[in-house]
């Protein structure tokens, strides 16, 4: 049965800046998890105030250069990561294709092309490209229009052979196959546009008293159905709220609230419930763009195009290290289960995308036990240890070709896109690369892992999770941040 998982944080900037959203929680038996006594103030005194309020700690630092340990509590324990379970994936992806890999998305046919037209049907051969926007998908009709195309008389295709549809395993994600109120729940496929979430345009209409105009942050079409709900007015602030419903194989953006008048445009994005539908959208509202007809119609299969098919258009998506940079610095989810996809041996599955994780992790020195079943950390039954995510921090640190790719995805808090790290000393705030990782059911979780830089220069690495017992308490991330900051900057002026 699925698991509930609930994320904080599920905002998102632009199409093309790319969205933020998630983190995710975890299920674990938490019975019987007291903390040795004697660990508790070992180098985290504030940190192991936590579990003084019902919560389960752990945590582990030290210096990269000697190894020394700086401090720890229960580092052993297997907990809950969250988001922190990106960092394994970024790993696990520069590890096996280097910072430079791209993926290739590609139109493709086995049809001749006569006075301008396509005999034959046209396939969309999806790479598993995690970052693929509309603007690619432009690129790529262009290609189509630059060989003369015209008309296509036969199917446009998109085909999901390599993965997808993705057989949802938490709560979060099933849900939002026929409703949803966020974007960290987006579905999964290797034939994605837009990170498989609609985003829409509102803005204020003409006159005060009159429903806000929408379009989509592509361009003017919406491409999916839209109530439209907001109304324009003189005074009040602006407040839109959305939800995206799906009734018969129909996506629905239901937009409420209102805009003031003369005010911006406000974006807001929501997960679609068939990310290949949403693709097909987009080639079908390009294709009519750029004046090329299609008279077979458009679908999804999970077919293969034959050998026989040859590439009439294609595109290269970003450099994996400018994917990393996005996925890890604004915490997308989809980008990271997508990626572990693509690192799943046979036939990928949320199950051998966790397993790819895994024995990339058991090849790390000194990890221990790890049990990862997503990359982005929204199964809740993902099972890890401090000591485990500070191993993979100090492997990475210690590969010089791919340590700068690594740590350029962590947030340094005091000018990180995400304003709620921003907590601690202003030392701390500029001597730390971090991720964050935050699920708030069945049970709260609130992780933290990075690298710091002491005061004399020297590389040091460290993990903090906190994972609740129950439901309740709820623990904020004010109280965790500032706890963890407070221990971290006595290591950064004692070194």
């Amino acid at each position: 049965m699925p698991v509930r998982s609930t994320v904080v944080g599920d905002k998102r900037l632009t199409v093309l800046r790319l969205l933020s959203c998630l983190l995710c929680s975890p299920v674990i038996l938490m019975v019987g998890l007291a903390l040795p006594v004697e660990a508790r103030a070992d180098g985290f005194p504030a940190t192991a105030a936590l579990a003084d309020k019902g919560f389960v700690v752990g945590a582990q630092a030290r210096l990269l250069d000697s190894g020394e340990s700086l401090g720890s509590i229960a580092p052993d324990q297997q907990m809950t990561p969250a988001s922190v379970s990106k960092l394994y994936t970024a790993a696990a992806a520069l590890k096996q294709w280097g910072p430079q890999k791209r993926f290739t998305t590609e139109l493709r046919s086995d049809g001749v092309i006569v006075d301008g037209v396509l005999k034959g049907d046209l396939f969309l051969d999806g790479g598993g490209d995690p970052g693929m926007t509309s603007e690619d998908y432009w690129l790529l009709v262009q290609g189509l229009a630059s060989r003369g195309i015209r008309r296509i008389d036969g199917r446009v295709l998109a085909s999901q052979w390599r993965f997808g549809p993705v057989n949802c395993i938490t709560t979060d994600r099933c849900d939002a196959r026929t409703r949803t109120r966020h974007a960290f729940d987006a579905q999964l496929t290797s034939t994605a546009v837009d990170f498989a979430t609609w985003c829409m345009r509102v803005m204020p209409g003409a006159a005060e008293g009159v429903p806000a105009r929408i379009s989509s942050c592509a361009g003017p079409a919406t491409l999916t159905r839209v109530d439209n709900r907001v109304t324009t007015v003189s005074q009040g602030s602006t407040g839109i709220s959305a939800e995206r419903t799906t009734v018969n194989d129909e996506d629905t953006m239901v937009l409420s609230g209102q805009i003031q008048l003369g005010s911006a445009p406000t974006s807001v994005y929501r997960s679609s419930a068939d990310p290949a539908a949403q693709t097909l959208k987009t080639l079908e509202s390009l294709m009519s763009d750029a004046g090329i007809a299609v008279t077979g119609g458009f679908a999804a299969t999970s077919s293969r195009p034959a050998e026989t098919t040859q590439v009439l258009s294609a595109v290269e998506g970003k450099p994996l290290q400018e994917q990393l940079l996005r996925m890890l610095n604004y915490s997308n989810n989809f980008m990271a289960d997508v990626l572990a996809l693509d690192l799943a041996s046979g036939t990928p599955s949320m199950a051998s995308a966790g397993a790819a994780l895994d024995a990339f992790a058991t090849g790390i020195p000194g990890h221990g036990p790890v049990d990862m079943r997503s990359g982005s950390g929204l199964t809740p039954e993902s099972q890890t240890s401090a000591r485990g995510v500070t191993a993979l921090l100090d492997h990475m640190y210690h590969q010089p070709a791919l340590f700068p790719v690594f740590v350029a995805g962590m947030q340094t808090p005091v000018n990180g896109p995400m304003n709620f790290i921003r907590r601690g000393s202003q030392r701390f705030q500029q001597s730390v690369m971090l991720k964050t990782g935050t699920l708030n059911e069945p049970v709260p979780v609130r992780a933290v892992a990075g690298y710091f830089r002491t005061q004399s220069g020297r590389w040091g690495a460290f993990t903090v999770m906190v994972n609740g017992r129950a439901p309740t308490p709820y623990i904020n991330w004010t109280t965790t941040l500032e706890a963890v900051a407070s221990d971290i900057d006595v290591m950064i002026a004692s070194h």
